[in-house]
């Protein structure tokens, strides 16, 4: 037996951010030898998103874009700052203050629908990549959801996208080990918090395409659907230098080169042919698919490599149109949408993250 979906919640912030929105406020906030720039408005063109949720929204927004400091916040541009943006601690005081909250609303929901009490949770995994604080989520979801002290912890940090799949496998872990075992896996991300202020193009399509948000999941055992069969990892060679995350004096800072679509697309198939195979299946029998959509160019590479219809990464699509690239919890919403529209299995999730590395994830 292995770990079952009993119950997904995700929660974004309240504040809502439009493409246009995001242009105009690049306008204020990127470098000063870009703002005007005439390449700056077709990189918010081309993104494919159209809406994404910020914590860094809502009144820090409307101050950026009349001019004003009404929020005080630290994003704001100043003569002290300009150019390079908060500090790490600074983005990393506002992690501490919002990512808790938003976590425990994902992890609401999804003890609401698995039916299951917080006190009977007795695995809490946690998945986070865009800061650091202790006590942490952990702590704020143990006390707030009422979980039991007891209740055994492990964090699944820096690792990106494809974050909430390792969080899943260490549940999976859990579950068959021990059959009484009932897991929550909580991921949060807040990545507006590193919104970057110069000039590097990568840097700036990271701008345009991230955003904020948490996904959560519950199980165990007992669910004969939406089960976890098997995960995979592969690390695609000679990549290191093409997907990177790093902490810098000014924000964590992603370098993400523009080779990713070319190698995903070229070493993809082999390894995840060989995986399915290793499970009793072959590619043609995936039913359905939840790719982590890092980037339209990704999610093209993974149609490509893996000679998928329209269709197969079409909620892929719709995810990142309405929210973004939120890392980690992205790939919740996508199953979150896979299952209630009871979509057909096997199902095999994929996501990527720094190394370069390519995750999977394979429910029946």
């Amino acid at each position: 037996m292995s770990f079952a979906i009993h119950g997904i919640g995700t929660a974004t912030p309240p504040d809502q951010v439009t493409s246009e929105e995001g242009l105009a406020l690049a306008r204020v906030l990127a470098g000063p030898d870009v703002r005007m720039s005439t390449w700056l408005g077709p990189i918010y063109t081309n993104s494919g998103v159209h809406t994404r949720f910020q914590i860094i929204g809502g009144a820090a927004k409307r101050d950026a874009l009349a001019g004003t400091t009404h929020s005080g916040s630290p994003f704001l541009p100043t003569r002290q700052n300009d150019g390079v943006g908060p500090t790490t601690g600074q983005r990393v005081r506002v992690y501490s203050e919002e990512a808790g909250p938003l976590a425990v609303r994902a992890s609401a929901n999804a003890l609401a629908e698995s039916g299951f009490t917080p006190d009977s949770i007795t695995h809490l995994v946690t998945v986070s990549c865009t800061g650091f604080v202790a006590p942490g989520v952990d702590f704020t979801l143990i006390t707030q959801l009422g979980l039991n002290p007891t209740v055994q912890r492990t964090h699944v940090g820096f690792m990106g996208c494809h974050g909430a799949l390792n969080g899943l496998r260490v549940a999976n872990a859990f579950a068959t080990a021990d059959p009484s075992a009932r897991v929550l896996v909580c991921a949060v991300e807040l990545c507006s918090l590193h919104y970057y202020y110069g000039s590097s193009a990568d840097k700036l399509v990271a701008n345009a395409i991230f955003a904020d948000g948490a996904g959560a999941v519950v199980g165990g055992r007992g669910s004969p659907m939406w089960s976890l069969l098997a995960s995979g990892s592969c690390l695609i060679p000679n990549s290191a230098d093409d997907m990177g995350w790093t902490v810098g004096d000014h924000g964590f800072e992603m370098s993400l080169s523009r080779r990713v679509p070319f190698l995903i697309a070229k070493h993809l198939r082999p390894w995840l042919a060989s995986w399915i195979g290793d499970n009793g299946l072959s590619l043609t029998d995936v039913r359905s698919w939840a790719v982590h959509p890092g980037g339209p160019k990704i999610v093209s590479a993974v149609e490509e490599s893996l000679h998928l219809s329209a269709d197969a990464v079409a909620p892929s699509r719709a995810v990142f149109t309405q929210y973004g690239n939120m890392s980690s919890p992205t790939i919740l919403f996508i199953l979150k949408g896979l299952r209630e529209q009871n979509a057909p299995r096997p199902c095999v999730a994929l996501g990527f993250g720094p190394g370069l590395v390519a995750e999977a994830a394979l429910f029946v």
